[in-house]
């Protein structure tokens, strides 16, 4: 059964949202401020977190953050606020999708299916694949382990973050567009509603992890005008 974690401090829409959920037969948590939202991400593993950005106690990019300090589970942002520095706010903290209040709770549940259902088939993948490990320079990834080191240092990246230079990695000086990127890592619909700047978000943070210097970027690059390609 999968698990879902509803963060918001409006009772009526965790209300909602649970109720919406368990109908298609999930387990779902509730939390109402982001210190109980972080103890609870701490104490079980789930395979979708909802967070709302407006919380007591730690806001939801607080959450997010602290989350990621130890958990690559699926987090989607559940936000009033409309602007664009505010999806990217999202994004810079770790989230994998964000959706828009007043939502369609169809949408949200079609984009909780579609991340359940990426991290489904990378699951059964791994399952079936023998271990390979990709080597780049200092760079190294464990593409069954999903880890990646620098030299003999371990970088943490998001689950997204880690798609997007797999991808790069096993297809080195293959030049990517932004759109093309957004539909082979976040899926065919994302460009439906997909902003492409989540790309270079993305790419940005992914370079600050993995580069010794970002802004002279050794393995992440961009042909300007173009996309990402990767080389070593």
């Amino acid at each position: 059964m999968a698990r879902a974690l509803v963060v918001d401090d409006e009772k009526l829409i965790v209300k909602g949202i649970r109720f919406s959920l368990e109908q298609d037969g999930m387990e779902v948590d509730c939390a109402y401020d982001g210190e109980e939202a972080i103890n609870m991400a701490k104490a079980k593993e789930y395979d979708i977190v909802l967070l709302d950005v407006m919380l007591p106690k730690h806001d939801g990019y607080e959450v997010c953050q602290a989350i990621r300090e130890f958990s690559e589970m699926p987090i989607i942002m559940l936000t009033a606020k409309g602007s664009d520095m505010d999806k990217i706010l999202g994004l810079e903290y770790g989230a994998d999708d964000y959706v828009t209040k007043p939502f369609n709770i169809l949408e949200l549940k079609a984009r909780i299916k579609a991340i359940m259902r990426r991290n489904s088939k990378r699951s059964r993948g791994q399952q079936k694949q023998e271990n390979k490990v990709v080597t780049a320079g200092d760079l190294k990834m464990d593409l069954e382990a999903r880890r990646v080191f620098i030299g003999e240092k371990e970088i943490n990246l998001t689950a997204k973050e880690f798609d997007l230079l797999e991808l790069l990695v096993c297809n080195p000086n293959k030049v990517y567009s932004r759109e093309a990127l957004l539909t082979y890592v976040w899926g065919n619909k994302a460009m439906d509603t997909g902003d492409v700047r989540t790309v270079d978000v993305h790419v940005r943070r992914l370079r600050e992890k993995i580069e010794p210097s970002p802004s002279d970027p050794k393995y992440v690059h961009t042909k300007w005008g173009v996309g990402y390609y990767f080389r070593a």
